[in-house]
């Protein structure tokens, strides 16, 4: 067996494994009575998804009025957002990101490792954060850091948000699990191609962003007036999000932009940006799809 087989096989045991563990822990007939977090509906039908060059001219025009420089232009961030239609079924998703508390429930039923990362690790990422920024996310045990309780859990891979997805499932008996970038986007922005989940305008009072937010994580749900059409929130700013979208060996794509970023063209839900599967990023969540 090659290298690429064994581990795809040891990651399918080891969810099989959890989702086990969670049957276990729910005993039957109780799934019902375990409420996953709350939802919004997402009609079928099509949507506008990417930027056509006026709204990508607007993105990098944003971003050089906050930064004072054309780094973004120069490197195309936004060139490859290649806009089209595109019709999807009807699909519920979680109305804010997975919480800590959220989280912190499936860490002390099945025992998975909590949100955490060793110095040596996260230099390794190469990032601009410091090691130091990391530690206020960095959890104990299995419970979320003091305080936090509300906020996004960030820190989690992407084999992380399966093991939640399968764990959830065994809770409630439903199908609950990553979003395409297609689910999320349209469910972020709208049916008619909307830059931001609220319309056009850049708006920094409506989502936590680097403009005028704490530059950290804050409560989920904090900007109703910031919500897309359908009601979903925190889909600009607050942290990225992880999808089921490869884009490239061992990567996926993850939308919404974060509380470091300002100006905001990457927090438009046109937006498309990548991470390894396996880094544990302080700007980086998530939030699940049901069919």
């Amino acid at each position: 067996m090659n290298t690429r087989a064994r581990f795809g096989h040891i990651r399918s045991a080891a969810l099989f494994w959890l989702l086990a563990v969670s049957l276990v822990v729910a005993p039957a007939g109780s799934a019902n009575a375990f409420n996953a977090p709350d939802s919004v509906t997402i009609p079928a039908g099509p949507f506008i998804m990417g930027s056509d060059a006026e709204e990508r001219e607007t993105a990098y025009r944003l971003d050089e009025a906050a930064y004072g420089h054309s780094v973004t232009r120069e490197r195309g961030w936004y060139d490859h957002e290649r806009q089209r239609s595109v019709d999807l079924q009807t699909y519920r998703i979680f109305s804010t990101p997975v919480t800590n508390a959220d989280y912190s429930l499936f860490l002390k039923e099945t025992g998975h490792p909590p949100p955490s990362v060793g110095r040596e690790e996260w230099d390794g990422y190469g990032l601009i954060h410091p090691y130091e920024r990391a530690r206020p996310y960095i959890w104990k045990s299995a419970e979320p850091p003091t305080g936090r309780e509300d906020h996004p859990v960030v820190m989690v891979s992407y084999d992380d948000t399966l093991a939640y997805a399968f764990w959830l499932n065994g809770k409630t008996g439903a199908n609950w699990r990553l979003p395409t970038e297609a689910e999320w986007e349209k469910a972020a922005r709208g049916p008619d191609g909307a830059y931001f989940p609220w319309g056009n305008d850049f708006d920094p009072a409506l989502l936590n962003s680097h403009d005028a937010g704490p530059f950290a994580t804050m409560p989920v749900g904090r900007f109703p007036d910031g919500a897309s059409p359908y009601g979903l929130l925190d889909a600009a700013g607050q942290v990225f999000e992880w999808t089921a979208t490869p884009a490239g060996e061992g990567r996926h794509i993850v939308k919404g932009g974060s509380w470091d970023d300002k100006g905001c063209g990457v927090c438009r839900p046109a937006a498309r940006h990548s991470r390894p599967d396996s880094i544990k990023h302080i700007l980086v969540g998530f939030r699940l799809v049901s069919d």
